[in-house]
């Protein structure tokens, strides 16, 4: 015991004191915490595995077995927007690795007992993009202009668990999240056409603010057969409270037009999302599992809402709902070493008439690739690791504001998790 309270303090320091903003991939979300869930690109709902299970199905707490969890993951997008087709030029963003830290346990809540207790703290999502000063489009007038754009967003899910296995085919479980966000966001257009440069439009919220927010997560996770396990798990809506910015004048500009200082305010909640999976072995060795998972993003990204003294500024950023697909293969090549391979597809919540309200958020990719694997040292601990590859996906804008301008991401990550089993 006193190495498990050691073990859990060390990963929990270890946490806090890495900052993670990164740019997730199911909109803004990572498509597996972990290695383990990272090399079956997701496809983890009825095949549990590893104790970052109480972020994606609850119930998989009772049947990981006693464990902790430390994953450390290097995530490395590449973003851009172009104007080239209106005129402007093309920013690439600047800061192309982020460190991405979880940490998760479970364990019976007494010797030989049925129900099991766990949770851990994990990054589970984020986007950001840091776009230098560089030629915007060229509007009729004859308008020049420059474009400069940040966003930081960092998702923390801290999700404690309660597991039970009813018998030997049913488990089920549930978590309660508790969630603390950190959001700055940047974006300029400056005339420059005249001697003295305008701002033309403008949103600073770049002095990052903070909430936190609540939720909650069910599993279940039955075995028909023997060979095959069918998993359940939904994620409510995660609710935050308001996040505030202390604006100047100008901070906001519209069409020229600068708002009043004050205190601002934007409500940023965390979407809704439930998912199915299936996991079949076929024989001691090779495992198949594949999800269906649905992510409601138009509830909380559909639009966005700024209120403050200047009155109440709509963001239509407009992303669609998300319908995941994922599937993933677990080999074990023998009693020490097993290997992993995943494929992960979601259409980009984001179509071309939206591109123009979300040159800072391009969270466009498409194809996940992934392939992992684990080495078992000893009786009690392994090390896993996982690839990631999503080749480049651009979007271009049919908005009229914007005609042509581009959006592009692509990315690569690769992680390390140090498994205990107690």
């Amino acid at each position: 015991m006193k190495l498990q309270r050691s073990l859990m303090r060390m990963a929990l320091l270890f946490a806090m004191a890495v900052p993670v903003t990164v740019f997730a991939t199911n909109g803004y979300q990572l498509i597996g915490v972990g290695s383990y869930q990272k090399g079956l690109a997701g496809a983890v709902t009825a095949n549990p595995g590893s104790a970052m299970t109480a972020v994606t199905n609850p119930a998989g707490a009772a049947r990981v077995g006693s464990r902790a969890d430390f994953s450390l993951e290097a995530f490395m997008p590449d973003r851009s927007v172009d104007f080239t087709a209106l005129g402007g030029g093309k920013a690439e963003s600047a800061v192309d690795m982020y460190g991405v830290p979880a940490i998760g346990w479970t364990a019976p809540t007494s010797d030989g007992s049925d129900v099991y207790f766990g949770g851990g703290m994990y990054g589970t999502s984020g986007m950001g993009v840091d776009y230098g000063v560089t030629p915007g489009p060229v509007f009729p007038g004859p308008t020049d202009t420059l474009f400069d754009g940040y966003s930081s967003i960092s998702f923390w899910q801290m999700a404690p668990v309660l597991a039970w296995n009813v018998d030997d085919k049913l488990s089920l479980g549930a978590s309660l999240n508790i969630d603390y966000q950190s959001v700055a966001l940047k974006q300029r257009f400056t005339d420059t056409s005249s001697p003295l440069p305008t701002t033309l439009q403008q949103i600073d919220l770049s002095r990052s603010a903070s909430s936190f927010g609540l939720g909650l997560s069910l599993g279940v996770l039955y075995d028909p057969i023997p060979a095959m396990t069918l998993g359940f798990s939904y994620k409510s809506k995660q609710n935050f409270s308001d996040l505030e910015y202390q604006l100047a004048a100008g901070d906001i500009t519209l069409n020229g037009n600068p708002f009043p200082a004050g205190t601002y305010t934007l409500d940023l909640d965390y979407p809704q999302q439930a998912a199915v999976g299936i996991a079949y072995r076929a024989g001691n060795k090779l495992t198949f599992s594949g999800d269906i998972k649905w992510i409601n993003w138009s509830d909380t990204m559909g639009q966005l809402v700024i209120n403050g003294p200047g009155g109440s500024i709509p963001y239509n950023s407009g992303w669609d709902d998300q319908t995941v697909f994922a599937i993933g293969i677990n080999y074990d090549i023998n009693d020490m070493f097993t290997i992993r391979g995943g494929y992960n597809y979601a259409e980009s919540p984001i179509g071309p008439e939206d591109v123009a309200n979300n040159l800072i958020l391009p969270a466009v990719v498409e194809s996940h690739y992934t392939i992992g694997g684990d080495y078992r040292i000893n009786d009690h601990w392994d090390l896993a690791f996982h690839y990631m590859y999503v080749p480049e996906n651009t979007v271009t804008s049919t908005d009229p504001q914007l005609p042509g301008a581009k959006i592009s991401l692509s990315e690569t990550s690769f992680g390390l998790n140090i498994g205990y089993r107690f």
